[in-house]
């Protein structure tokens, strides 16, 4: 199984579809290269601008296909971009802007999720509508001790930015439970951090969720992964690295720490931010600019539960010399910054293994 952010949001509406079909985008292809080279049996993916039928990710899958991936069974996840208010959620003073939608976006469906599957799917439980002041113990914005941007505002906020959303692929012995969603960005906010809050608790909703203290769709002993780009490090940069390590510690799962070694090279060659980083930098999954970030990072997770027997796992970051290094060059603004996380899995011995070929 596999989690990619594979930055294929655009500008507008119907334009990564127009992309896909034309065949002539060297991002698109290096990205099918790189899904391909895997081959994951699940695929999560993040930053795909979603469309109500879901033809974007169809014509993606015939992509993957036309390079040797098939994946018959696909869901296209609707963020929280699709849905406007008429209130200034995002405290700059105008109205209808893309922070005033429920999840960020220019337009509806905007860098949204989705899966490819070669097992069969369907949505168990969609919590993209907890309100963010409903979510137990939530840390709301403030400034000068009042609600940021304003008590009306956040009696609307939900919690998630692009979404929280259970689904169940059946592999016709133990279904298998898949927790996937991609909290904000702990930046690019104002003085009240509301970015970096609402970061926090998304990723804290998975944890909520473990200890039964929202509503659980996964019975006692349910198998299962949670996945998604969750923007925050354990160790360094900024976001809710409290609430990633209190994930990663959870009784109920385990974290097969992901690594190449290119992400270890880069981090050296790259220097920068890099060099003040606490984090292992075999771990990070993402290769951001070190003239603007703090430098690469661990953001994009696979996190299988504890009963899952876990035989193998890695990020897709080859080091220079390595097969495949072009797929990931560094610093030529193609493919996607971001980096394939997969963790190979054993669902029932004898019987299926969800791996990576």
């Amino acid at each position: 199984m596999a989690q990619f952010n594979v930055s294929l949001g655009r500008d507008g509406p119907g334009l990564l579809l127009r992309d896909i079909l034309r065949g002539e985008d060297q991002q698109i292809a290096e990205v099918a290269a790189i899904i391909a080279r895997v081959n994951p049996d699940i695929l999560v993916l993040n930053d795909f601008d979603y469309d109500l039928r879901g033809v974007a990710l169809a014509a993606f899958a015939d992509v993957l296909s036309a390079h040797g991936a098939d994946y018959p069974y696909r869901q296209a996840l609707a963020p929280n971009s699709v849905i406007t208010s008429d209130l200034d959620l995002d405290g700059d003073g105008r109205f209808g802007g893309p922070g005033d939608r429920q999840g960020y976006g220019d337009f509806a469906g905007a860098e949204g999720m989705a899966v490819l599957s070669r097992l069969p799917l369907e949505v168990a439980l969609n919590l993209s509508d907890i309100l963010w002041q409903d979510l137990p113990g939530a840390t709301l914005p403030e400034v000068d001790g009042r609600p940021f941007p304003s008590a009306a505002a956040l009696a609307l906020q939900r919690l998630s930015s692009k979404g929280h959303y259970v689904l169940r692929a059946d592999n016709g012995f133990h279904p298998l439970y898949l927790l996937l969603s991609h909290p904000t960005p702990p930046v690019f906010d104002s003085d009240a951090n509301e970015n970096g809050l609402r970061n926090a608790d998304e990723i804290r909703l998975w944890t909520l969720f473990l200890d039964g203290a929202l509503a659980s769709g996964l019975s006692e002993g349910a198998r299962f992964v949670i996945a998604g780009d969750m923007n925050a490090d354990p160790f360094d940069g900024e976001g809710g690295q409290e609430a990633i390590r209190e994930l990663l510690a959870h009784q109920l799962v385990q974290d097969p720490a992901p690594a190449s070694e290119g992400g270890a090279t880069a981090s050296i060659r790259q220097g920068g931010g890099n060099l003040d980083q606490v984090g292992p930098s075999g771990l990070d999954t993402v290769d951001w600019d070190e003239g603007r970030t703090p430098g690469n990072m661990r953001v994009d997770y696979v996190i299988p539960s504890a009963n899952l027997e876990v035989t193998g796992a890695g990020v897709f970051w080859p080091a220079p010399e390595e097969a495949d290094a072009a797929l990931v060059g560094e610093g030529r603004g193609v493919g996607s910054h971001h980096r394939l996380v997969y963790v190979d899995l054993v669902l029932d011995r004898g019987a299926q293994r969800l791996a990576n070929r």
